[in-house]
């Protein structure tokens, strides 16, 4: 079983690579971003909650998103591995997605970040912005708090990672192509 975390800041192109890579390695793509999304065009009480945080340009709280992962990890019990992306953003999280993965004999395998500067990653997410339709991709303003909390948030997971010898950066920058080929370098090695 591999399970990789696909770290970065939004719109560094996590989604984008893992339908790539769930493809070429068979993992089960578990997707935050999806999963609230889903929640909330269907109007559930999660959704609901989601949506509350997500629309302001914040991060949905751990206690959340872990119960939800955990839950759809639950649906895929048969899967050859998991591919994260978007979570952890926390160390409270990875903490819990570390104990979550031990009860059922697993480990996080490695977690990779595709790195990219900040300016071209707001353009990106101002371009994708025109047709996603999400109020947190058309605003500067909400994207740079996005970004802000990362930094807070989910940066120190670098720290957690590379103690655990499992952290590899990538270059984010480049076409689809490249970036794939940068991504599966690394996973081929583990």
């Amino acid at each position: 079983m591999i399970n990789i975390v696909l770290f970065g800041k939004p719109g560094a192109g996590k989604g984008t690579q893992a339908e790539f890579l769930k493809e070429k390695y068979n993992l089960t793509h578990l997707s935050t971003g999806d999963i609230f999304r889903y929640n909330m065009k269907n109007d559930t009480a999660l959704g609901k909650e989601a949506k509350s945080y997500i629309d302001n340009g914040d991060l949905v709280p751990d206690s959340v998103t872990i119960k939800m992962l955990q839950d759809e990890v639950d649906k895929h019990l048969d899967s050859k591995g998991f591919l994260f992306d978007g979570f952890p953003r926390t160390l409270a999280q990875a903490d819990a997605l570390d104990a979550f993965l031990k009860s059922k004999s697993w480990e996080v395998t490695a977690t990779i970040a595709l790195e990219a500067d900040d300016d071209v990653l707001v353009q990106r997410i101002l371009e994708r912005g025109k047709t996603s339709g999400r109020a947190d991709d058309q605003d500067e303003e909400k994207i740079r708090n996005r970004y802000q909390e990362y930094n807070e948030k989910t940066a120190p997971l670098m720290d957690y990672y590379k103690a655990q010898n499992k952290f590899y950066a990538v270059n984010g920058i480049g076409s689809i192509a490249e970036i794939t080929e940068r991504l599966s370098n690394v996973i081929d090695k583990l």
